[in-house]
């Protein structure tokens, strides 16, 4: 790799290094940390046989959902981020509030289809607090994001 330097004589000003793009940009970074949260989660409780997913892609290899928690799930976050920006303060935290309660009837939902199975001592009220405390969370780390954009 050439390196060009600046020569002392001249009057233009040094280019500038350019950040790398996706750490620069708050959307991406908050959406790929959602996806590594809600994967260790999900290993996590699933290893402590607090729910599991019956029916999953490449079940054989993997113990989780990963076209939830790959797929689904960034573009969800993605979409609620944009949603986020065209809200005011109050719109922000009812939606946060909506979401974190449609979630457990979207897991109950989940496990009428077959798709998620808790254990018996489950109460969804756990999901409830969990979602509200992820999405405030991502939502925290999207806006620091932002303000350190400049």
């Amino acid at each position: 790799m050439n390196t060009v330097k600046h020569l002392n004589d001249s009057k233009s000003q040094p280019l500038r290094k350019k950040p790398y793009r996706f750490w620069t940009n708050p959307s991406l970074a908050a959406v790929f940390l959602a996806t590594i949260l809600a994967t260790y989660l999900d290993l996590y409780l699933v290893g402590k046989d607090i729910y599991k997913f019956p029916m999953r892609p490449i079940s054989n290899v993997f113990s989780i959902n990963i076209g939830f928690t790959l797929v689904v799930l960034p573009v969800f976050i993605f979409v609620f981020l944009r949603v986020m920006d065209q809200l005011n303060k109050w719109g922000k935290a009812g939606l946060i509030l909506f979401i974190s309660l449609l979630m457990p009837i979207f897991e109950r939902l989940a496990e009428v289809l077959g798709w998620f199975e808790h254990a018996e001592n489950w109460e969804h009220l756990y999901s409830f607090f969990g979602y509200l405390l992820f999405l405030s969370l991502i939502y925290s780390f999207y806006n620091w994001m932002e303000e350190r954009k400049g």
